[in-house]
This record gives structure tokens, sequence and C-alpha cells, in this order.
């Protein structure tokens, strides 16, 4: 039996949703006007109605995202629209709150939000009986880890595959509250862990200034996806619900191109979890897209550094070594060396380079392999490395060249009597329609001819309907095929294309059936315990570890044991513990 795989894709709204499914998506995430992790990329019902009505031309799936916490007045609200954004047509919804298993008139799956902070065994078997068809799991996971979860449910499991990183264990953070009064788990989070610190030792000895010693890399795991699947991973999930359409399309295309590439390898043993193939587009590239550099994380059970403290906002692609700097009034001149002999600049890509305030970015005016020409930019020297993180060029192909998504169909014609034309065309998906035609028929004298011009006309592409002519049959008395008109042939290929539209697609069963029946109302983990000695309700717990990232570690690094560890923020000074067992980490208000 083979395994169906699902690629899972992030959109602000219905565009760019629409976008990920041209790009290979098998399944589009996204909030509905309230309730989800992203205070501000809501949606009205209609646009997801209209996004919906464009995934299940694919058998593609819309889930809708209700995972912060939520108050107890604002249940009706919920439970109304969640019902609303059913009757709109999602496939799923993704939930924190596990009371909202017990709402009978929900009738589509349930999944369980990353944020319910999965990691363990136990954690998966309680959200699997509370009624979810679906896990998302933990980032901060070993493979090894991800396997025994996989093996320990009958559930489909989720795992995300790129993305930014939040440094703590989703759904644990209180950082951003504490702080600002704004709270993640209410979908407001300020982003804290990019922020500046200073790290001083118990003593008040300043040891590092001005850094974002929270911040981590951008998760990619394009290459490990193999491995994941043999671990029982059905959904890979990309990150991103605030990103824009160019970034949803490139790194979209990157990863479902991955996953192409191991459903070829191994046919029978995967497939993909929708339909249609991409067309077009441009060659992907991670590193043209918003990135702040890529980890692997935990997947191998190792520490590694993981930390973006020098360079919390996105870099992009490593272009070079500044080799000279010139002054021409206001302009400089910036001599490059560049990392590669095919490297290509153009005129307004944008630069970036790790300044002391962090990430400094300037757009190069006049730009070629080796020059830049731009505005004076403080920080610029000899010896710095330079980085792209805005390529105009790219940019402006995957908008004029975005990538377009059909259904391949087989098409077999027969002609009999004078006038009559049956069309019957199979769609890859199942459906089938048999269209019949008059016209006033003239025997082609050439058939190779007449069935090239079918062929050819049969064949073109229409923007209003994603169909793909594969293969076409033909049958004629006497094997004489009818002379039609190229307008007449148009017509038949519209009309066909509206019949197979008249047709529901049906949605490629997943890994699963339904999440078994409620057992239970309560919440999932709070993940409130911690080592013995910490606080129970820590600002943020982290598999991230501060003492790790500095070769300050005497576990692992064999340093001294460092004391006491703080983290100083416009006047706030937030404490550090390390659960070395655990190998954790934790933020804490100071206790006095």
């Amino acid at each position: 039996m083979k395994t169906f795989l699902e690629l899972l894709a992030p959109a602000r709204n219905a565009d760019i949703g629409i976008a990920a499914i041209d790009s290979g998506a098998d399944a589009v995430y996204i909030a509905g006007p309230q309730f989800g992790a992203r205070k501000d990329a809501g949606n009205p019902i209609e646009e997801i109605a209209r996004l919906c009505s464009y995934a299940h031309k694919f058998g593609a799936r819309i889930f809708v995202t209700v995972n912060i916490l939520l108050r107890d007045d604002e249940f009706e609200e919920v439970h109304r629209q969640m019902l609303a954004e059913q009757e709109a047509g999602v496939d799923a919804f993704i939930i924190r709150d596990m009371r909202i298993c017990s709402w009978k008139d929900i009738s589509v799956p349930l999944h369980a939000s990353t944020q319910c902070a999965i990691r363990t065994v136990e954690d998966a078997l309680r959200y699997e009986a509370a009624g979810c068809s679906r896990i998302v799991l933990e980032r901060e996971l070993s493979l090894s880890a991800v396997r025994e979860i996989c093996k320990a449910v009958a559930c489909e499991v989720e795992f995300f595959v790129h993305g930014a990183l939040c440094v703590c264990y989703s759904g644990e953070c209180r950082l951003s509250e504490y702080i600002d009064g704004r709270s993640a788990d209410r979908g407001e989070c300020i982003q804290a862990c990019r922020s500046m610190y200073d790290l001083v030792d118990g003593s008040g000895k300043l040891l590092l200034r001005n850094k974002a010693l929270l911040s981590l890399k951008d998760f990619n795991l394009h290459d490990r996806i193999p491995e994941l699947a043999a671990a029982g991973i059905c959904s890979f999930k990309i990150e991103g619900r605030l990103k824009s359409i160019s970034y949803v399309r490139n790194i979209t295309r990157y990863h479902s191109m991955a996953l192409d590439a191991l459903v070829a390898a191994e046919p029978e043993k995967y497939a993909r979890a929708s339909f249609g193939r991409v067309y077009g587009g441009v060659e992907p590239d991670p590193w043209k897209t918003f990135n702040r550099g890529y980890t692997e994380l935990f997947l191998d059970g190792k520490r590694g550094k993981w930390s973006s403290m020098d360079a919390p906002k996105s870099m992009g692609e490593f272009i070079g070594t500044v080799i000279r700097v010139r002054y021409r009034g206001k302009e400089m001149e910036i001599g490059l060396k560049p990392a590669s002999k095919g490297l290509e600049l153009h005129n307004g890509d944008g630069f970036a380079f790790a300044g002391k305030g962090g990430v400094i970015g300037f757009r190069g005016d006049l730009c070629s392999s080796n020059t830049i020409v731009c505005k004076a930019v403080e920080g610029v020297r000899e010896g710095l490395s330079l980085y792209r993180n805005i390529d105009t060029q790219f940019e402006k192909e995957l908008d004029k060249n975005p990538a377009r998504r059909e259904l391949s169909v087989a098409l077999s014609v027969k002609v009999h009597g004078k006038w009559n034309i049956d069309v019957t065309a199979s769609c890859e998906d199942g459906r089938e329609f048999l269209s019949p035609f008059k016209a006033d028929l003239e025997r082609a004298e050439n058939r190779e001819r007449a069935e090239a011009m079918l062929r050819e006309q049969l064949g073109k592409r229409s923007l209003h309907y994603n169909f793909h002519v594969e293969s076409l049959v033909s049958e004629a008395p006497g094997g004489a095929l009818p002379l039609l008109s190229a307008s007449t042939i148009n017509s038949i290929r519209r009309l066909i294309a509206e019949d197979l539209d008249s047709i529901p697609v049906k949605a490629i069963p997943m890994a699963s059936a339904a999440g078994k029946a409620p057992s239970s109302t309560k919440k999932g983990p709070e993940g409130d315990s911690t080592a013995s000695g910490q606080p129970k309700e820590p600002l943020m717990k982290s598999k991230y570890c501060i003492r790790y990232e500095l070769g300050m570690c005497p576990v692992h690094q064999g340093a001294k044991e460092s004391g006491p560890l703080y983290l100083l923020n416009n006047g706030r000074r937030l404490a550090l513990h390390f659960d070395c067992k655990a190998c954790e980490m934790t933020v804490t208000r100071e206790q006095k």
C-alpha cells in the first residue's frame, strides 16, 4: 500500500494560497477572520471559499488555523466561525484547544497544532485519543524521536521542513507577553527572540554586548525528506504565514521538487497527496528569498551552531568579500572578490552585512559581478563578508513567470456517421466524461496532418482551465479523420474542459482515518514541568543553549561552570537556567 506524501504550504491570503498550489503544494494552511496564531494574517470567509474552490480542482486541501489559547467567552464565536469555514469547504482545522474536539457538528478532521508542544509518545497518544486525526510535532526533535512517535500512533504525523524557528518549544513562550503585554499564545508575538541583549554574569561582568542571543537560523530539511518519510511523516510543512508571495512560490517549488524526486525514486512506496503537474516557473533557490542562514537543528540528535545572533534578519546568499572601498562624494564604490565565477549582480539588488547593530542593508545602484556603486554606507570595509538578500532579477522572474499546475487528460476522439464526433476525456484523478459533438464533417485527405492539427489545437493551454492533453487516440470509419477548422476544435476543447470542471475531484485519502472518538475534553500538555529547583513557569524553555553556542558548556565542551548568567534588555533582567541532564535552557524573570 502506497503512502501519500503531502507538502503543506503557508498562505497569508487566498492569492498566495493559489500560488502555493500552482507551485506544487498538496495542501495550504491559512487563517480565517480570527483565532489564528498570526493575528495580522486573517482572511474573510469569502476568501477562504475562493481558495478552497481552486485547491479542490487538484484534490489539494485547505486547513484553517484555530491555534491560539481560547478564552471561555470566545467559544461561541469560534464555533460559529468554524461552522462557516466548514461550509466554505475547508478540509481540516489546526487546533490547540482540545475542547473543540467535543463539537459534533465539526465534521472535518482536526489537527493538533505544533503549539500543543508534542514531543513525546505520551503527548502524541493523548492528542490522538482526544480526537485529532493528525499531530504536528515540535521542531526540536531528533529523527529517532520522530520515528518513535510515528510508530506509536495510528494518526497522521506532520513535521516542519522549512522556515523560521522559535527559540523555545512551541506554545511555551511567555517572553513577548512579559516584555510588551502581547501574548504569543494569542497571535500577537513581538518576536522578542530577535531582539538585542547583553549577556552578563552573576557579578555583573559584561560578557557580550548587543547580540541577538535568542535568535536562531531558519530550518531547512530539504535533504532529509526521504529519511522523514521513512520514519513515518506524511505531511511536510513550510513555515511562513506572513511571508510574501515570491517566498512561498520559491520555497514551495523547492520542496515540491524534492518530494517529486522521492516519489520517482520509490514509486511503489510513495505518491503525492494531490493531482496535477507543475509546468514552467523559475528554478527555485532557497538562498534567494528571506533566510537567516539554515540549520537542521537537532534532527541528528546532536548540538550544532544554531544561532543567528549576529544576523537576526535576512542575510541572504553569500556573494563575496570586499577588497576595495572608494568614496566619490556621497557615493561609494565597493570592489568585490566574488564567491563564485558565475556570480551575476543586478542594478537595484539588496545587500547586507553583519554590523555592530545587527544586519545592515543597502541597495546597489550600479552593479556588476565585482563592483557595486551605491550611496555611502557606514561600516563597509575591506575584508567584510557581503551578502545579497534581494535578487531583483530573480524576483522579477518569479513574478512574470509563475509556475502553472495542470491535470493530465487522455482524449479519445471517435467519428461516426457524417456529423457526429464523440470525445471521451479521462483525467488523471479518475474523472471521465463523454462529450458528443455535431459538425458538418469533410474527410481529410491527409490523416497525419488532420491528427496533428487535432492534437495541436486540443492540446493548447487555456488561461481559464487547468488541463494538459497528455495523449490523444482517434478512430474514424475507414481510418479517415474529419477535417475540422481550428475554431471548431477550440470550441470542442473548451467544452471538454467545462464538462470536466463540472465533476468534483475526489481527494486522495491520506495515511489514516479520522481520529478516535474524544475520550477527554482536557487540553494537551502545557509543558510546565521543569527540572528540580527551577521555576515551574519559565518565560521560555528551549533545546537551544546559549552556553553551548558560546563554547561555555561544561558537559559537551569541557568548559568551567560559569555560574549565573543574565540577559539584559531595556532595563529588564532575565535569568538563564541550564538543565544539563535534559540538555535544556529556560529563561525566567530574575528571582530576587
